[in-house]
């Protein structure tokens, strides 16, 4: 059972409390670029950039990530 745990952890270099924390960030910031679109949708002038800026940067942190993992595997 605890394999289940740690597999995709271990496999991504990172403990199953290092991976939960890096996880829960994520969400979270993914929580608050879902709030202003919806905000967005409601008010069109409001954060009219920022959930395409926070998305993108989001984006180059996981390319930056799944770049650091291929060169590991090599």
């Amino acid at each position: 059972m605890k394999n289940l745990f740690t597999q995709h952890p271990n496999k991504v270099g990172e403990s199953y409390l290092e991976h939960f924390i890096i996880a829960i960030r994520f969400s979270f910031k993914l929580l608050t670029v879902s709030c202003k679109v919806f905000i967005h949708a409601i008010f069109p002038f409001l954060f009219e950039n920022s959930a395409s800026d926070s998305i993108s940067k989001l984006n180059d942190v996981l390319k930056k990530r799944k770049e650091r993992l291929n060169l590991d595997d090599h």
